[in-house]
């Protein structure tokens, strides 16, 4: 993925697809946020995102929520390890304005996939240049 886009391909869609980085290992958790990895079924980093009513009540935040996360995903796909990653909103949201909310999650979920590419190691490089 070169570009900033968000196809089709890089996303978890069906139920079956999530199974397997909710199941998997879970790379970083923050205040609101967390993240787990599955093995990559297309070879390339794809993202899935769990965002339930139960912790942000409000369709407004929940979309909040998903959009800056797949900007964040979309910005750094390029760099991270082929994996499925899911992202889930673990914890209820509180009194925040949605600029405050929208920042803080931002923050935390580039924390999260810096740790996964952290996790995984130097990558090797293809075309074989130092």
């Amino acid at each position: 993925m070169s570009t900033l886009s968000f196809p089709r391909s890089a996303r978890l869609l069906t139920p079956d697809a999530f199974a397997g980085p909710l199941k998997g290992r879970r790379v970083a958790t923050g205040a609101l946020l967390m993240l787990h990895a599955g093995p990559a079924v297309a070879g390339v980093p794809r993202l899935g995102l769990v965002v339930g009513k139960r912790h942000a009540p409000l369709a407004v935040t929940r979309n909040a929520i998903k959009r800056v996360v797949r900007e964040a995903f979309r910005h750094q796909a390029a760099t991270l390890p082929p994996a499925d990653y899911a992202m889930r909103l673990h914890r209820r949201v509180g009194e925040l304005s949605l600029t405050v909310l929208k920042r803080q999650v931002r923050a935390e979920a580039d924390a999260h996939f810096a740790r996964a590419r952290r996790q995984a190691g130097p990558r090797p490089n293809p075309g074989g240049q130092p």
